[in-house]
């Protein structure tokens, strides 16, 4: 009988058990998961959890009956530290576990700054804890700052604001969300921020939290190269994630901002990873980014099914498929859904399509390339959906640029 180890008991983890026994593997498998709390969705944390309008049981990933019959051994609570893949054993702090394949799918850790303090009211979310004790100091008397304007940040900031905290968010960068849909795009998208009261404050530096034994507020060089103290009664650090692979230093794999893989998801013999932790060449988009690794609720759930059926292939002696996808994200903040499909990396050229930004309803090419990379829509989704088969079709930017024309007419 075999044994598949998974690492990771969060989205990913659980879609490659799904797909383990979907497909037929009936040996053994093995979850270890880092946290206590079971398997639940993540995207409602900075939204509907957040707000109080949703409680633990509305975000769990499946209902108790479906985790049974999957026939798998849980081992939350449990932190893997080494993982020995010429003798196929993973060591965690409650003991070892030998395989016969492995998948990888720890996620991501939040990232913090440097020295950051330890005081009363300072937060970050990643985790069901993180959200309740982050919600539970949320109230309309309070100020929230937020540090980073990125996608969870500007959520949580919306959330905030909707339960009438005054909020402040700080970004480093020329514009919000910057990384995501580049600088032009992510001044037009945070106007809906803007419209709802959110200030935010771009081209600072964050120098400090203040405060002890409660936070105080956040001393900054403003965007005039000013000293300033930006007063807070809450703050949120929302500065990104980075792969959790720090427990794979001395295992021979090769971690590059992610474990890094070859297209069918596989990092050493036997070993794949998938969802956050995963670097790949996604052969869509080759051409502008030669590998690339994506932190999205798709991405892991796509990712954690195909490297199980890679895991079942490498077990029965089978050609093992590549993985190549669209990526994609959503987002909702006040009354916008943020939709985006592909990568917007390297455009060279974005274009309104569809829709009017200052209507609050619009779409966004990106061409890369002479190609169609990316598409972004603001509470426009018949916009956005039919573009996955450009982005998947590779279509050129007058073939695009053709197909976004007749669908206006």
């Amino acid at each position: 009988m075999s044994r598949v180890v998974i690492v990771g008991a969060s989205l990913a983890g659980l879609r490659a058990a799904e797909s383990l026994r979907t497909h037929g593997f009936d040996g053994e498998i093995a979850v270890v998961g880092k946290e206590t709390r079971h398997l639940y969705d993540r995207p409602p944390l900075s939204k509907k959890f957040l707000a109080g309008e949703w409680d633990a049981d509305r975000i769990r990933l499946r209902k108790p009956e479906e985790i049974v019959a999957l026939r798998v051994d849980w081992h939350h609570g449990t932190t893997a530290t080494h993982l020995d893949i010429e003798n196929k054993v993973l060591l965690t702090d409650t003991g070892d576990f030998t395989y016969d394949a492995c998948i990888i799918a720890t996620g991501g850790a939040v990232r913090r700054l440097p020295n950051q303090p330890n005081h009363t009211g300072i937060h970050v979310l990643r985790t069901i804890n993180d959200a309740e004790a982050l919600r539970d100091d949320l109230a309309p008397d309070k100020h929230l700052v937020v540090i980073g304007a990125g996608f969870i940040g500007l959520e949580a900031a919306a959330t905030a604001r909707a339960k009438g905290c005054t909020v402040t968010v700080l970004e480093g960068l020329p514009a919000p969300l910057i990384r995501g849909l580049g600088e032009s795009m992510g001044r037009t998208v945070a106007r809906v921020h803007h419209d709802n009261g959110v200030e935010i404050r771009c081209n600072v530096r964050v120098e400090e939290i203040l405060g002890g034994p409660a936070v105080s507020g956040v001393r900054i060089v403003n965007e005039h190269g000013a000293p300033e103290v930006v007063d807070a009664d809450v703050v949120l650090v929302g500065i990104g994630v980075a792969p959790a692979t720090d427990w794979l230093g001395d295992s021979g794999l090769t971690i590059n901002d992610g474990i890094v893989c070859d297209e069918n998801l596989q990092c050493a013999p036997g070993v794949f990873a998938a969802g956050d932790v995963a670097r790949w060449p996604n052969a869509l988009f080759a051409d502008i980014e030669p590998t690339m690794r994506v932190e999205h609720w798709t991405t892991a759930s796509e990712q954690g099914a195909h490297a199980a059926t890679n895991v079942i292939a490498h077990l029965n002696g089978e050609p093992l498929t590549p993985y190549s996808a669209v990526p994609f994200f959503w987002s909702d903040q006040f009354t916008s859904r943020i939709q985006f499909l592909g990568r917007g990396t390297n455009a060279d050229d974005v274009r309104v399509v569809a829709g009017n930004p200052d209507e609050g309803k619009f779409a966004a090419a990106y061409f890369g390339n002479d190609r169609l990379i990316a598409v972004l829509g603001v509470s426009l989704p018949k916009a956005v959906m039919p573009a996955r088969k450009l982005l998947q079709d590779r279509a050129t930017k007058s073939q695009a640029l053709a197909h976004f024309a007749e669908a206006a007419t």
